[in-house]
């Protein structure tokens, strides 16, 4: 996709306002947002697109890894919108650095490569999620606030790369990529006859928003239950799939067909 195309992407998907579930008396501190992107007509669209929610703030810009870097130790924003191909430094690269020193700051690669080097090194290097850009504005907010919320967030297509990488019970995390699949086949060797307890109707409901991305609110949302039966629900599919986190439960149940 050329960066004409994405930008026209932008205004064509981007026509009506999106509106947030928050009233205007309950908000809270906007998500403190580092964009870095090399080419000044998408940054422009990205601002433009995230200029349109109230609880979503960019605070700086960046226009390559380097200067991410600086920026991140300087701002500490809650999160980095990333860029993959930059010049001086890259966005993997830069990403890694980011976490060594600052690892409560949270990294969304957002990128129109989808290879499978640039996945799995960025997954290495601490980010947290991966948007290709064809990515539609209500997800890529959605994608802010879920990895915002502490959680994972993988374009569909992204995850179905990863699930074919990664073991379920995988922290996803490492030095080096080499390292990671290392430790997955270890760990496939050992756990492959391992089955899941059995859910629940309502929680392969809960087990199917969560692999869309979904936070807890947006499932009690949905579901019309309270938050705190959301986490109850998933709290449970995490012990019944023997994981830790959400972003593992998605992959398990991707791995094993359960949705």
């Amino acid at each position: 996709m050329s960066i004409i195309e994405f930008n026209l992407l932008i205004y064509r998907n981007f026509s009506l306002p999106f509106m947030t579930n928050q009233s205007s008396t309950e908000q809270l501190a906007p998500i403190s947002l580092l964009l870095v992107e090399d080419h000044p007509l998408t940054c422009m669209g990205l601002k433009t697109i995230l200029a349109r929610t109230q609880d979503i703030k960019v605070i700086a810009e960046a226009g390559n890894g380097e200067q991410a870097v600086k920026l991140a130790l300087e701002l500490k924003p809650n999160i980095i919108l990333m860029d993959v191909g930059m010049p001086v430094m890259d966005g993997i690269e830069a990403a890694g650095k980011i976490r060594e020193q600052a690892p409560d700051i949270n990294i969304i690669m957002l990128t129109s490569h989808d290879n499978d080097q640039d996945i799995f090194a960025s997954l290495a290097a601490g980010a947290a999620g991966y948007c290709l850009k064809d990515v539609a504005p209500e997800r890529l907010y959605a994608a802010i606030r879920c990895v915002n919320a502490g959680d994972v967030w993988l374009d569909s297509t992204i995850a179905g790369k990863v699930t074919k990488k990664y073991s379920p019970s995988l922290t996803m995390t490492g030095t080096n990529l080499t390292e990671i699949v290392k430790e997955t086949k270890e760990y496939q060797s050992n756990t492959e006859a391992k089955l899941p307890k059995p859910l629940s109707v309502r929680e392969l409901e809960v087990l199917n928003l969560v692999v869309e991305g979904l936070s807890n609110q947006e499932i009690a949302d949905k579901l019309i239950i309270s938050l705190a039966t959301a986490k109850t629900h998933v709290r449970n599919i995490l012990d019944k799939l023997a994981v830790d986190d959400r972003t593992q439960a998605a992959v398990s149940a991707m791995r094993r067909g359960m949705v």
